[in-house]
């Protein structure tokens, strides 16, 4: 009988400390709605690196309105566009063609989301300035690949292979939110990288203003949206930086694995997320699907990044 006793006693302990899954913790989340706001390609130095924000006053105004990881890093093999993006939706770091002509090895949010939720395509979107980015949504995993995709606009008139300036992409982004109000999308802004790689610097910081304006945009219609307010979480991120001054040409170039091109920073706003905090906790890109996976209550069991259980209210 003892015996007995003592089996059952240590599978209740071991029961007890088995993993919760996400489906058995999203209750507790007001949040039923994500946004992903990806600003391509800025270096942490011309972000919340720079104590004055003179580059990035809304963002820096949001910053008491959620929490800032000021340590954030993008640490794939190569900080590249779509390294980044990759990780970003698939939680899984991996070199990857940077031209948009592979598929990431593993399968998307969108998907897991999709399969296990049963949601509709119009609720899930990957919209971009850059055409190449239309990989987000799919994989090359012959058992997930083109099934349960979201929708796409990636490019001029969303034939996701040519480029398009953020002001069409951003019209593309309010007709989403409006005609769909999506419970998960991920947005690419593409002018700061741009510019970057034409050596422009003065145009490179309007671009960073430029998106920094579109950002307090974004959440100022969330917070005036009947639908989505104070049930939706937006987080902001790069998906790489930039070379730091003095390494190779400086600002103009990215990718390997330096500290500026490395170094970026998450902020992440709403309603189960704590306000006015800033961690210097060491997180990165592939903990943000992981996290997100979290709130809305699915499963990614091919990610590699961790829940950031810190940035929560409770």
């Amino acid at each position: 009988m003892q015996n007995r006793l003592t089996i059952s006693a240590f599978f209740c302990v071991l029961l007890f400390f088995q993993p919760i899954k996400a489906q058995e913790t999203s209750a507790s989340f007001q949040t039923k709605h994500v946004i992903v706001l990806v600003i391509d390609g800025v270096r942490f130095t011309e972000s919340f690196g720079d104590d004055s924000c003179r580059y990035i006053p809304n963002l820096c105004e949001l910053k008491s309105d959620g929490v800032l990881y000021d340590q954030f890093r993008a640490n794939g093999p190569r900080t590249t566009t779509n390294v980044g993006h990759t990780a970003l939706v698939t939680g899984v770091y991996q070199r990857i063609s940077n031209s948009g002509k592979a598929f990431p090895r593993n399968p998307s949010m969108f998907q897991y989301f999709m399969k296990q939720k049963d949601i509709d395509k119009n609720k899930l979107w990957a919209i971009s300035s850059k055409g190449k980015l239309s990989i987000m949504g799919n994989t090359r995993n012959r058992k997930w690949r083109n099934r349960f995709l979201p929708s796409v606009y990636c490019g001029k008139n969303g034939n996701n292979n040519d480029y398009v300036n953020d002001r069409e992409t951003w019209k593309q982004v309010m007709h989403v939110m409006n005609t769909y109000k999506p419970y998960l999308s991920i947005i690419n802004l593409l002018a700061p990288d741009v510019n970057g790689h034409g050596n422009n610097w003065e145009g490179y910081l309007q671009a960073i203003r430029n998106s920094d304006a579109y950002a307090r945009e974004l959440w100022e219609w969330i917070q005036n949206d009947p639908e989505m307010k104070d049930q939706t979480t937006l987080i902001i991120t790069n998906d790489h930086g930039r070379n730091e001054d003095g390494h190779k040409d400086g600002f103009i170039s990215h990718g390997d694995r330096s500290i500026g091109n490395r170094h970026i920073f998450m902020l992440a706003l709403g309603p189960d997320t704590k306000k006015n905090v800033v961690h210097n906790k060491k997180r990165e890109l592939i903990d943000i699907p992981v996290t997100i996976a979290h709130i809305l209550g699915f499963d990614m069991p091919t990610a590699k990044g961790e829940v950031m259980w810190e940035m929560f209210l409770n």
